[in-house]
Order: structure tokens, then C-alpha cells, then sequence
């Protein structure tokens, strides 16, 4: 296992080679509007602390109409959803090992398409579980449209030596896949609370499916700005600037993540591993403004009066990234600025900035505080530009609880996609 530590460096000004300059953040984003939204999921007891987090677009191999949404719902598991919203499955949580262990938690979820097993190719959702921190694997029945659970029994821990550092957290977060040339099917997995990265072969055993680590990165916690001087993004006490987004573009061998404090990184994947030092390619407004964690806030602190003007046009936390593709290397990387409930768009092609949109309140409410998000340009029905979905982080209107204040409530939104052609 190759391992790749990233030191502390000074940012690249911009994206990609382009020397091109990002919409301005005072420039209205475009509107846009959902048709759909799924069912509440509530974060509390009631609710069985289901979170909606992130998607994952499934389109069936021969016909569209049956096409699935996949959606991590963190304690509350795994919820499949057909092209009108409607919830068609929910699958558990594994529980604790021991009565003192973690329980399952989905975070993230993407999909590995013609995987060869027991014989066969499916289609596999592949997920991150945080609470045990494992990947686990779900094969896809075009027939029934419904998942089954094929995570090999002795699936190993994806990043902590023992239990007891599962129990501390430090697992499994964000996830990104990819198949290669040669067939083989990999998982791009962040550890939560760290600026580790590990890169995952999936293998088949039997009717089963496990993985083993092919490789590591680390990227910079720390970094010298322009002026010298040397910068940390804030975060809570004895953690790092952790990763959750996470994309691979295959066509052209790409690897962006989302290092949510700090900006958006990219970096290759070549032959099994990662290829080439990480390059960090757009940053987020905060970046180099000093900020504190305030322990009665339970929060960090920003001193915006002392920002030397360094930072980009995300709004922290960078988040959720997909990628719209309308040719081998034609279409748009879109990235979630959860911090103002916007997207940033770029050129697939030369990583130009294109502009930046806001799913408003229409027929449903909009999307606030989004974490995932997953597209495709394939035409769906319903959605004959393709479909975008978004989780909304912030669901309304409110729903009151039996004492009276307003339950946790998120869901995911359904939006034609076509507008992302037409970002120039």
C-alpha cells in the first residue's frame, strides 16, 4: 500500500491551467426549482434519527420509468426512492457489535455499475458506513427494483486498528467510485475528522463483496498564504479539516474532493492508485481569514474584519460534488457552497467557472444546507433534461413536535437538470 502525505503548500490562484475569473458572490445566483421532494425524515426518536444526507441517481438498464433515487439517511439507514419521490424501500442500519460499540450510520452512498458477481454483472450501491466504519454493498434487481444486503461478512475496518477506534469515530465518511479500463472497481473514502483519504479495491467473494486498501493521502491541515504567513482552517477541538465530497471523472482519470474548510482539491487516479500530488484548485471564502472555536457557542468564530483576501467564492462548508456529463469530456462539475445554499458550476472540459444557482422554493420549498447531491444528463420521465438531486438540509414547512417546537427535517430534492446545459 502506496501512502502519499501532502505537505502544507501555498494555494494554486484558480482552477485547472485556466486563468479565468469565478462568477462574483454578489451576483444573484440562477433560480431553479424542484418538481418533487421526497418524504420527511425526522431526526429524532420518533423519526428513528433518520438524517437525509446523500444521493445517488440509479437509471435502469432498460427502462428508464424504473429508474431509482438511492439516499443515505444516517441512523436511519438506507432509503430507495422511485423518479416521483415515493419512497419504495427502507433497509436498516447493522447494529453494534457489543452493547458499549457504535452502531451502523450511512453517510455516504454512490454506485459501482457491471460488477462481476457469483457469476453475473449487477449493479451494486456501495455505502459508507460511519458508525462501524466499513463499506457496505447492496446489489441492485433491475427486476424488483429493490437492494439486497451482499457485504461480505468479514468486511474489514476501512480505517481504525481495533473497535475501540471505531467507537471514537475517526471512520468511514465521504465516498466516490469508479470502474477502471481493466474492469475493476474501486472506492475513493474519506476519514471523518482527519484530511485522510484511502483508495479501496472492491473484491467478489462467492455472492459477497469486500474491498481492500490500495492506497492513502493525507492533504494539508495547515497552509502558507500568499503573504507569508501561515494559515489553519478552525474546526472542533482535536480534529482536522476532514473531506466529505468526493467525485471521480473517468473519462479523463480526475479525482475532486471536497475538503470542507478549506476549498476544492484535484489530484489523478492512475492504475490503481493515486496519481500525483493533490492540487488545490478553488477555495472557499474563509481561507485565510482568522477564526477561533468558541467552547460557549460550540462553534468556531470568524474575524471577518481581519480577512486578508484570499478566499474564493464557496461559502464553507464545500460539500456535495457531481458531475453532469454530456460527452466523453463534455458537461459540469457542480459543488455544493453549503454555507450561502448555493451551487458553483465549472467547465468538465477546462474547469472554467460557468456560474452559480440556488434551488428556490416553487412547487415544493428549496434546498438549504445541502450536503449530497447526484445527477445525471440521461432524459428520465419527468425530467427530460436529466434529473439533479439535492439533499435539503433545512426541510419546511415545519412539522411541531409533541412539544410544540419544530422537528429536524430533511429530504431530498428532485430538479430537471437541463439547466445545467445551457452554463457557458
Amino acid at each position: 500500500m502506496r501512502r502519499v502525505l501532502v505537505p502544507a503548500l501555498a494555494v494554486v490562484p484558480l482552477l485547472l491551467t485556466a486563468p479565468a475569473q469565478a462568477a462574483p458572490v454578489d451576483v444573484a445566483p440562477l433560480p431553479v426549482r424542484a418538481v418533487a421532494e421526497t418524504p420527511s425524515l425526522f431526526d429524532d426518536s420518533a423519526g428513528g434519527d433518520a438524517d437525509a444526507d446523500d444521493p445517488a441517481i440509479w437509471v435502469h438498464p432498460g427502462d428508464r420509468a424504473g429508474s431509482l433515487v438511492i439516499a443515505t439517511a444516517k441512523n436511519g439507514g438506507l432509503r430507495v426512492y422511485d423518479l416521483h419521490a415515493r419512497e419504495r424501500q427502507a433497509i436498516p442500519t447493522p447494529p453494534a457489535p457489543g452493547p458499549d460499540d457504535e452502531a451502523g450510520r450511512f453517510n455516504n452512498v454512490d454506485l459501482v455499475t457491471g460488477f462481476r458477481l457469483a457469476g453475473r454483472r449487477v449493479d451494486l450501491a456501495v455505502v459508507t458506513d460511519r458508525g462501524r466504519d466499513q463499506l457496505r454493498f447492496y446489489r441492485i434487481d433491475p427486476v424488483t427494483r429493490l437492494l439486497t444486503d451482499v457485504t461480505a461478512p468479514d468486511a474489514p475496518l476501512a480505517f481504525s486498528r481495533d473497535q475501540a477506534e471505531v467507537n471514537a469515530q475517526r471512520t468511514a465518511y465521504g465516498l466516490g467510485t469508479f470502474t477502471d479500463d481493466d474492469g475493476d472497481a474501486y472506492a475513493v473514502v474519506s476519514r471523518r475528522s482527519t484530511p485522510e483519504v484511502g483508495l479501496f479495491r472492491l473484491v467478489a467473494r462467492g455472492g459477497t463483496v469486500s474491498y481492500r486498501t490500495v492506497d492513502r493521502l493525507t492533504l494539508p491541515s495547515a497552509f502558507t498564504l500568499p503573504d507569508g504567513r501561515r494559515w489553519a482552517p478552525c474546526t472542533d477541538p482535536g480534529d482536522g479539516p476532514q473531506v466529505e465530497g468526493t467525485v471521480v471523472d473517468p473519462a479523463t482519470g480526475t479525482l475532486y474532493l471536497a475538503q470542507e474548510k478549506v476549498g476544492l482539491w484535484r489530484t489523478g487516479l492512475d492504475d490503481g492508485e493515486f496519481d500525483g500530488a493533490p492540487t488545490l484548485v478553488e477555495r472557499v471564502r474563509e481561507y485565510g481569514v482568522p477564526a477561533g472555536y468558541d467552547p460557549e457557542e460550540d462553534d468556531c468564530v470568524t474575524d471577518w474584519s481581519a480577512d486578508p483576501g484570499f478566499g474564493g467564492p464557496i461559502a464553507q462548508d464545500v460539500e456535495g460534488l457531481t458531475i453532469y456529463r454530456t460527452g466523453r469530456f463534455d458537461g459540469t462539475l457542480v459543488v455544493s457552497s453549503q454555507g450561502d445554499d448555493t451551487f458553483h458550476t465549472y467547465d468538465r472540459r477546462t474547469g472554467r467557472p460557468t456560474g452559480r444557482f440556488a434551488v428556490v422554493d416553487g412547487v415544493v420549498d428549496g434546498s438549504q444546507e445541502c450536503d449530497g447531491a447526484a445527477v445525471t444528463a440521461t432524459p428520465l420521465p419527468g425530467f427530460p433534461g436529466g434529473l439533479l438531486v439535492v439533499h435539503d438540509g433545512r426541510n419546511t414547512p415545519e412539522t411541531p413536535g409533541e412539544d410544540g417546537e419544530a422537528r429536524p427535517d430533511t429530504d431530498f430534492k428532485f430538479v430537471d437538470a437541463g439547466f445545467l446545459r445551457d452554463l457557458r
